[in-house]
């Protein structure tokens, strides 16, 4: 019976440390408003000239959201919908009512194998349905395993579309070698060209859209308001979560380096820095689960001025980051414990609106 005792308090307390909560300290400044209802996973959405709201379903269903109103698109790509898997992220072009440009980041099974891999598309909208889609990048080689996929997209300034493919759980092929997808940014023209100046547009059998590798699965990228560089977040493994700055054919090491662990708790690597790969700006230990990325550039929210926003799918809130000379010097909870959030987004009135999962997309407030 001792025995039985000891062992019971021991694992308890083994189960205590393996799932550390996150202590970040909640700020009750702020509430929300629940804008769209009745969503199961929003991965990604936009807002468009007209007042509407364009919503990604992981599922695969494509919602028109205007004055209360939830249409279905037709014409949505077919997805590979399986773990992570699904219709992924959502983005206009910049000069979007010049050319009607929509882009879109899926799991799709084209191809000779089985399973899916990370595609992105582009298409125009028309009566309630997508109209001349072209199919600009297919990551290969398909597999049926279930995550990272990635995938976020965002325009630079210069109109380069960048987007994101998580390593598909291969982590020790994948990401370190640029003649293979995923673990990797991607730099395309609009039309899915490669542009000439790539960073491994001369290495021979390099997969010539590469702009950045060494990831592991990147769910947030984002211009930064001011610098206009792109920051990416990315899920560690048992923690390590990270945040980078990315810059042309650089290296940001996964699985060589890492502030995780395996699941199991095991090393990965003894290394958590490595001379040619890049360090994290920040890191979280334990991990939080990152998705959906986004800076406040707008005067709503006064003090929160220029502070990034991450989800969190594991602890359910989203993390309100405050950053001095490029690193994060504190943060806090808003929304705390109203779901698994997967999409930010600021929209054209300045407001913060956040994907939450099993709930829908609410706006956030600031109350003092």
């Amino acid at each position: 019976m001792k025995f039985l005792l000891q062992t019971f308090i021991i694992t308890g307390l083994l189960s205590f440390v393996a799932c550390a909560q996150d202590k970040n300290p909640i700020n009750k400044e702020h509430s929300y408003e629940l804008v769209v209802n009745e969503l199961i996973n929003p991965w990604g959405f936009t807002f468009m000239p007209n007042g509407s709201m364009l919503i990604n379903e992981k599922e695969g269903r494509i919602i028109n959201f205007k004055d209360g109103v939830k249409t279905e698109i037709k014409g949505a790509p077919k997805v590979y919908n399986r773990g992570q898997g699904g219709l992924l992220d959502v983005k206009l072009h910049p000069n979007y009512e010049d050319n009607g440009w929509i882009y879109f980041s899926y799991s799709s099974t084209d191809g000779e194998e089985k399973g899916g891999h990370t595609a992105i598309m582009r298409a125009k909208l028309k009566n309630d349905s997508l109209v001349e889609s072209e199919l600009l990048y297919k990551a290969s080689p398909n597999t049926t395993k279930g995550q990272h996929f990635g995938s976020r997209i965002v325009f630079d300034d210069n109109g380069y579309l960048f987007f994101t493919i998580g390593e598909r759980g291969n982590r020790d092929e994948n990401p370190q070698d640029i003649t293979r997808d995923g673990g990797k940014v991607y730099r395309l023209n609009d039309d899915g060209s490669i542009p000439n100046d790539n960073p491994f547009i001369d290495k021979d059998n390099a997969k010539t859209a590469i702009y950045s590798y060494g990831h592991r699965n990147p769910q947030g990228m984002v211009i930064h308001p001011e610098t206009r560089e792109i920051w990416t977040h990315e899920h560690g493994p048992k923690g390590g979560d990270e945040i980078n700055i990315i810059k042309p054919g650089l290296n940001y090491g996964w699985p060589v380096i890492t502030y995780g662990v395996n699941y199991i708790g095991t090393k990965i690597t003894d290394e958590t820095a490595k001379p040619g790969m890049e360090q994290p700006i920040h890191y979280w230990t334990p991990s939080i689960a990152p998705s959906g990325m986004e800076f406040i550039s707008s005067d709503k929210y006064k003090g929160w001025e220029n502070n990034l926003l991450v989800g969190s799918l594991k602890f359910e809130y989203l993390d309100n980051c405050y950053i001095k000379d490029g690193q994060i010097i504190k943060e806090e909870r808003l929304l705390d414990g109203l779901g698994r959030v997967r999409s930010i987004n600021q929209g054209p009135d300045g407001y913060i609106y956040v994907g939450i999962e099993n709930l829908g997309i609410v706006k956030l407030i600031k109350t003092k």
